[in-house]
């Protein structure tokens, strides 16, 4: 028998869930800036130019934009479960191909396929912590995926520097190694099939969900989660290098400070989510849109690299913040029964600021 001291100390299971979602979607966010720090070192593997070799960055945004509807729609039929099962299988696809390709154009395919992998393991990830109407799971799930992304700098650099550029290409690998409790969590999360659920209206004739398209509250809260994430990518992609211009530190120097500044805005993103209903939803966007521009003004104009940093930490709390918190703007006045396309596509507006940010800063701040 429990005694309240243990039943405090107990684990929620909307928290073990979360946290279980959480580690499933790292790895997959880890791709993004893994490979950032070692750049030059691909560009010199595959005889390219370092702008050409950031294709290794953008295909990945663009493999998870574009993998996120196929491979949401590959494992639809049989739930989260099945996307969760495509994604893993594709990843694993997709990490091959980037370990053994021999040139920039089949690396490129290869770090595009395990995106679309990595997609479906986000989208699984936060189609089964929508379930929790607290908001909980999904802002672990987000705050999750934020730490992945930016512990991914540090993380790739240190790769790399034991194990080759290459290797900085299989992270998203990673998520395998919590795939068995993903998947028992997706099973319970499966919609029970009833008359409801065995006789929804189908429209086969129509190209998108424009019911979805259609709502306001969507379309406010996916473009708001558009620009948040295409900034915090493209600083992803560009504050490093600046911090590295101003300090002269090494790659993997570089990687530790922009990880552990993006790390701690991520982590203090949970107050954020917390504070949000007494903040109120007009407030909670306006902050979050104040502090994304404010992050891009700091990270690409101050002098000083701790006042960088400070801009990355920033836009990794926002953007963080606002994965977690616009989830359910997004869905809020939808029917349930779409509620799983209404994620899938709010999460494809952030997967388009993923493969925009490190394109957009390339074009700003390259040659």
């Amino acid at each position: 028998m429990a005694t309240p001291l243990t039943a405090a100390r107990a684990p929620t299971p909307a928290k073990h869930a979360g946290l279980v979602l959480a580690l499933l979607a790292a790895p997959a966010a880890m791709g993004v800036s893994g490979p950032t720090l070692a750049l030059p070192e691909a560009a010199r593997g595959l005889a390219v130019s370092p702008g050409t070799a950031a294709w290794l960055l953008t295909a990945y945004g663009i493999g998870m934009a574009v993998g996120t509807p196929l491979l949401s729609a590959a494992g639809g039929r049989r739930g989260p479960a099945g996307t969760v099962r495509a994604g893993a299988a594709v990843i694993v696809l997709g990490a091959a191909l980037s370990l053994a390709a021999p040139n920039l154009p089949l690396t490129v395919a290869g770090r595009a396929l395990e995106a679309a992998g990595a997609a479906g393991l986000n989208v699984a990830a936060f189609q089964i912590a929508g379930r929790d109407r607290s908001g909980r799971a999904p802002g672990l799930v987000a705050i999750g995926s934020a730490v992945g992304g930016t512990s991914g700098l540090f993380v790739g650099a240190a790769v790399a520097g034991a194990l080759g550029w290459r290797a900085t290409l299989a992270l998203p690998l990673l998520s395998l190694l919590v795939l068995i409790p993903a998947l028992r969590l997706a099973g319970r999360a499966a919609p029970e099939t009833g008359p409801e659920s065995g006789h929804r209206p189908r429209t086969p004739g129509l190209p998108l969900p424009l019911d979805v398209l259609r709502d306001p509250g969507f379309r406010a809260a996916a473009g708001l989660m558009l620009a948040l994430s295409t900034v915090n990518f493209a600083l992803l992609y560009a504050a490093p290098r600046r911090v590295a211009s101003l300090t002269g530190w090494t790659g993997v120097e570089t990687g530790a400070a922009a990880s552990i500044a993006t790390l701690v805005g991520a982590v203090l993103s949970w107050q954020l989510v917390r504070a949000a209903p007494a903040l109120g939803s007009r407030r909670t966007r306006l902050l979050l849109a104040a502090g994304s521009v404010t992050a891009a003004a700091l990270a690409s104009f101050a002098p000083w690299a701790a006042v960088v940093l400070i801009g990355s930490a920033t836009s990794s709390l926002v953007t963080a913040g606002g994965q977690g918190l616009l989830t359910g703007p997004a869905t809020g006045r939808l029917p349930e029964a779409r509620h799983g396309t209404a994620i899938g596509l709010f999460n494809l507006a952030f997967l388009i600021g993923v493969a925009a940010g490190p394109a957009l800063a390339e074009a700003l701040t390259g040659p």
